[in-house]
């Protein structure tokens, strides 16, 4: 007689993170997403609100879904150096770097951030799945690469009273830089980093320690006036502050169906993200030739006439050529201006900046309406605030 074999548990469908029972109760819109296999809210109560909160109290965002991969060993520093386009041994140990990596071809695979332990220890978190990347990267190195996307938790509190909750927390992070991070207590560390423009931190914990900083942080922020908040808000914030977003203004180029849909570093305006002189690294041929022949695309800042959000709009040269499209548009309630990120054919965006136009389409009651409306290129941050750098914060 065989044995029976009793069949294991396979989850279904969206996997909750470690803040989701504490999301969940908070939830009045019901609006949910699924991010990277996990369940996200889109908006927890209204974006309106949701928005406000972010620039004028505290706001929390779980950012558990993000890939999170550990590199250590005697070889990590050469291993994240080849990985990605930056100088790795300019960042300090206890800092943050914004980071690119490419293929073979320089396209974009994914942007994200690298935490440096020391100089064999490495933490990458970024949008994409990035494993088999790293493994075949790290092939013939002296390193360990583990993927920790599901054992470490991590929560953005962002907001002018984020470093107050924090204080009333009883965590120290008077004298934190921005991109600084440490270990305030054991298994608890805080980054000075965020996806906003404004003054925020970043806190990551072992799974099993999230409801316990959740409650801790969500007790310091009553009189802060703390909020939890979705993607839709966070959204709306970092096209204010000029951040780029996976899937949205690039394509990560291993996710593309079809050729030459992906974009170099330099083709989305981070030329200085590209360290030539620091030896060999994944791309770095192609970025070089692309260096000499010229990039095809540029991808820009720009405000658009009007008030019509103008998301997906083409943009024109004298309103006759077709030279690119909007990827990220909003009205920003902040800076009062219709704001976008759009993309553009060289020499347009580059050499050919003027008499550009944007082509809004608006639905208003079963009716569509379109005008050209006047486009200008910006070279600064839509939204930009001292508060962001001060240190220590003030009790903005």
């Amino acid at each position: 007689m065989s044995a029976k074999i009793k069949a294991a548990a396979v989850p279904m469908g969206l996997i909750e993170t470690p803040f989701y029972p504490r999301l969940a109760a908070l939830s009045r819109a019901k609006s949910w997403i699924g991010w990277a296999g996990y369940i996200s809210p889109l908006v927890l109560d209204t974006v309106e609100f949701e928005y406000f909160a972010i620039r004028n109290q505290a706001t929390l965002f779980d950012i558990s879904p993000m890939h999170k991969y550990r590199i250590t060993g005697p070889d990590a520093l050469a291993v994240v150096n080849r990985l990605i386009t930056r100088d790795i041994r300019k960042v300090r140990d206890g800092r943050v770097g914004y980071a690119m990596w490419c293929d073979e071809d320089g396209m974009l695979i994914d942007d994200g951030t690298v935490f440096r332990f020391s100089q064999t220890d490495f933490r990458l978190c970024c949008q994409e799945p990035m494993y088999g990347w790293l493994m075949d990267v790290a092939w013939g190195f002296d390193v360990v690469v583990e993927d920790e996307s599901d054992s470490i938790a991590a929560l953005s509190l962002q907001g002018p009273t984020s470093y107050s909750v924090l204080k009333d927390a009883g965590l120290d992070v008077a004298e934190m830089k921005p991109f600084d991070w440490r270990e305030v207590e054991p298994d608890l560390w805080i980054s000075r980093t965020g996806f906003t423009g404004d003054l925020g931190y970043e806190i990551w914990v072992p799974r099993d320690h999230a409801l316990a900083i959740w409650d801790r942080l969500w007790a310091a922020g009553a009189d802060w006036g703390l909020r939890a908040i979705g993607g839709q808000a966070l959204n709306m914030v970092r096209i204010e502050a000029g951040y780029i977003a996976a899937g949205v203004d690039f394509q990560p180029v291993h996710a593309v169906m079809r050729l030459h849909r992906g974009r170099t570093p330099m083709e989305l305006g981070f030329d200085r993200t590209v360290a030539f002189d620091k030896g060999h690294f994944n791309g770095r041929r192609a970025l070089l030739a692309q260096q000499d022949a010229g990039q095809r695309f540029a991808l820009v800042k720009i405000d658009i006439g009007g008030f019509k959000p103008a998301d997906g709009a083409l943009i024109y040269h004298r309103k006759r050529t077709e030279v690119g499209h909007v990827t990220s548009g909003i009205w920003s309630p902040t800076a009062k201006r219709n704001i976008a990120l759009a993309e553009l054919k060289a020499p347009f965006g580059i050499s050919v900046t003027t008499d550009l136009w944007a082509d809004v389409y608006v639905h208003e009651e079963g009716v569509w309406r379109h005008k050209m409306v006047a486009v200008v290129i910006e070279t600064k941050p839509f939204f930009a605030n001292t508060r962001a750098r001060a240190t220590p914060p003030r009790a903005f």
